[in-house]
Order: structure tokens, then sequence, then C-alpha cells
């Protein structure tokens, strides 16, 4: 090991617990604390000439995990900004779909209880109007596969709409999901 592996690592073995406390007192989530002590130290290493000997060398990674914190901060913040400009561009353009109508009452309760896989391919079938060769090509699996996916998926569905007490054949299920 060379000199400066050596002092990187006696650094790192020094203050680390006092950096990641530093980083969890200012941060909204201990990953994130830990992703600015993990950035802190990331850049040390890549400055290790530049850090100060003895005590100096905790206060200059204070300094440090300080600038991470801001860029942290400022990257949350845009990441919330394009967020809430996304929803609204997304509020204005995107037409209402059956999914935001299943959204409301027992049969939205039931379709969001269903398993993931289930709710992905009778949403392939009633919301984008796919057939059982184009499910297949989406979910990357045979013609027979994708059509016992959905046979089940729907027996599944038609069980759990009955169990809540939605009587067969009530409603006018679009897409091919009856």
């Amino acid at each position: 090991m060379d000199d400066l592996t050596t002092r990187f690592e006696a650094l790192y073995t020094a203050t680390f617990t006092q950096v990641l406390g530093f980083a969890a007192r200012r941060c909204g989530s201990s990953e994130d604390a830990a992703d600015v002590a993990a950035e802190t130290f990331a850049i040390a290493w890549r400055r290790i000439g530049a850090v100060p000997a003895g005590d100096d060398a905790r206060l200059w990674l204070y300094g440090v995990a300080r600038n991470v914190l801001a860029n942290h901060r400022r990257k949350v913040a845009r990441r919330q900004d394009l967020n809430a400009a996304l929803a609204a561009e997304l509020a204005v353009r995107r037409p209402p779909s059956a999914e935001d109508d299943a959204g409301a009452g027992v049969v939205g309760q039931v379709f969001r209880s269903l398993p993931d896989a289930d709710r992905e391919v009778l949403s392939l079938v009633a919301w984008e109007g796919l057939d059982a060769g184009e499910i297949a090509r989406v979910l990357g699996c045979s013609r027979n596969a994708a059509r016992i996916r959905l046979h089940r998926a729907r027996r599944r569905l038609a069980r759990d709409l009955s169990a809540a007490g939605v009587p067969p054949g009530s409603l006018a299920m679009s897409g091919g999901l009856r």
C-alpha cells in the first residue's frame, strides 16, 4: 500500500462516524446521510493530497460535507420542481383513462388488490387494447403463456369482484376483460 492509501484509510477510520453524524443531523433520511458521507469521502479520496493533517482534516471534511449537502438539497429541490411541472403538464395533456374511472369504488379497490402481474395483463387488454400476441411481445413470453396469464387474471378478478359483492355481468367491461 502506498502512503496516500494508508493516509486515506486512517482518515476514514478516524472520522467516518463523525462525518456521518454531521450529515445525519442535517438530512431528512438515513439514506441521504449515508449518500452525503459517501460522497464526502469520495471527494476526500480524490483530493487526499489537499486534505490537511491532524484535527484540521475533520474540519475540512465537515466543509466538504456541507458543500455536498448544499448540492444534495439543490438536486432535491430541482427534482421536486420538475416533478410538479411534469404532473401539471400531464394533467393538462392526458385525457382521463379507464384506470382513472377504476380508481373509484369497489371495482377500483378490487383491481388494486390484485397482484401486479394480474393488473398488468388486464391493463394491457382493457386500457391498451392489446391482443394475446401483442401482450406476449410486451411481456416477453409465448402467445400461449400470455393467454394463460390473461385467463388466470380474469378468473381472479371475477372471483374477487364476486367476493366484494359485485354481481357477475353487472359491469360493462371494455377491452375483452369478460
